[in-house]
């Protein structure tokens, strides 16, 4: 491949900031050139190997060829005619292939769009048109989108939700079971008991939503006994259960569905994402007579589902049967649990290592102490990471966990590589201070 011409990092950095609204945040100063399954070549053709996949976008890796040849197969039929006006086929039989993936032993039905806090607002509009209730009951340190209302639903301020309110009024935070920082299953519990005395009565809530392992909030994950317990509430007033999968769907967490690994099943599940291997589309699946409660013309949009990004998606689905990925992962996984867990061996700051699936990320904090966080030693880090060649994402309500979303198809030697870098990262770090 050859070089971009008059193409620099910096200069390029420039001409962005001089174009491009302050608030659209960069990770990395770096320009991508090209890309391909879990490496990419900034435009002054430095390599590095990804363990960010895009935020979770890329669990079947940069440029999947099944996925390429899809779209480009889908491009010489049509591009777009709004489903809502003219239908396809890859729209019903990708929402055929969801429902059946779908946990829960109950017919099902999916609405399909364009990208996830798309799907969670739906959610929120179903659940709601169900009940006929207003209310919804999120948790501290959930992620749910960018758009007013899932801004509303999220739990973490910095940097989402400064300057952006009044956020939409009947939404109510409950606390996320997290045992590394005191905060027990029957705490998490009790704290919605609490809601239901002091802010809104049980009857007036549609529905709770959780994601099965926070994102942006920091990998930690809801623990079987919170699930059935919140189940068991929902049940006795009524009301849905959400699982916001935006991030843990597509095979991330070593099931298609990472409620699939919990005992009782959600009543709707949203995911996006990796779902169409880089292109975008999202889906609401649930409960039949849940998702059928909205009258029609009360769902959908322009772009939703885009017979394009279906038959992308429709590829991943494909290419996870044949390579039995949702195995690669829980492979992954613990190859990357293990190797973190000798780093923390050897160093005091990692507070945690904690995963589901290929869903694994570590903790760091000042002095041994967890609560201490070290958002200055993880911003460090992650510089330091790329300065090797390796890309990481960082998280957390403080900043301060390192979280790993490699492309499902990368080889084990390309792993290690990217590990060795993270140890070799905190060991000159470490020895640094």
């Amino acid at each position: 491949m050859k070089r971009e011409e008059n193409a620099a990092n910096s200069a390029l950095m420039v001409r962005r900031h001089a174009a491009v609204a302050r608030g659209v945040g960069q990770a990395h100063e770096i320009f991508v050139s090209r890309a391909d399954n879990a490496e990419v070549w900034d435009v002054e053709w430095r390599r590095y190997i990804d363990f960010a996949g895009g935020i979770a976008v890329l669990n079947t890796g940069h440029r999947n060829t099944a996925v390429i040849d899809a779209v480009k197969a889908q491009l010489d039929r049509y591009t777009h005619t709004c489903f809502q006006v003219l239908a396809y086929e890859p729209y019903v039989e990708l929402a055929e292939r969801i429902n059946a993936k779908a946990p829960g032993d109950f017919a099902k039905k999916t609405l399909l769009l364009t990208t996830g806090a798309e799907a969670v607002e739906n959610a929120i509009k179903i659940a709601r048109a169900h009940t006929q209730r207003p209310g919804v009951i999120a948790f501290t340190g959930g992620y749910h989108g960018r758009t007013n209302m899932t801004l509303g639903l999220t739990g973490k301020v910095a940097p989402y939700k400064i300057g952006f309110g009044p956020f939409p009024g009947e939404i109510f935070h409950a606390l996320f079971p997290n045992p590394l920082h005191g905060i027990s299953v029957d705490d998490a519990l009790h704290s919605v008991e609490t809601l239901f005395r002091n802010d809104i009565e049980p009857t007036r809530v549609a529905a709770f939503i959780l994601e099965p392992v926070q994102g942006e909030g920091g990998f930690y994950i809801a623990p079987n006994d919170f699930v059935e317990g919140l189940r068991a509430i929902a049940d006795r007033h009524g009301i849905l259960v959400i699982a916001d999968e935006i991030q843990t769907g597509v095979g991330r967490t070593g099931t298609w569905f990472a409620s699939e690994q919990w005992p009782v099943a959600p009543d709707l599940v949203t995911t996006a994402k990796s779902m169409a291997g880089g292109f975008p589309i999202s889906a609401v699946v649930g409960r039949a007579e849940v998702m059928d409660a909205s009258a029609p013309g009360g769902l959908g949009g322009t772009y939703a589902g885009s017979p394009v990004a279906c038959a992308a998606a429709l590829a991943v689905l494909d290419e996870f049967e044949k390579h039995d990925l949702l195995q690669r992962s829980r492979d992954l996984g613990q190859r990357i649990t293990a190797s973190l867990k000798g780093l923390a061996q050897r160093h005091s700051c990692i507070a945690e290592v904690r995963g589901l699936g290929a869903m694994v990320a570590m903790e760091l904090c000042k002095n041994g102490d967890p609560q201490q966080p070290d958002s200055e030693l993880t911003k460090a880090l992650a510089a330091e990471a790329t300065r090797r060649g390796l890309i990481i994402l960082t998280c957390g309500t403080y900043g301060n966990v390192v979280r790993i979303l490699v492309p499902l198809t990368a080889s084990d030697a390309l792993l290690d590589e990217g590990l060795a870098i993270i140890a070799t990262s905190l060991d000159a770090l470490t020895a640094a201070a």
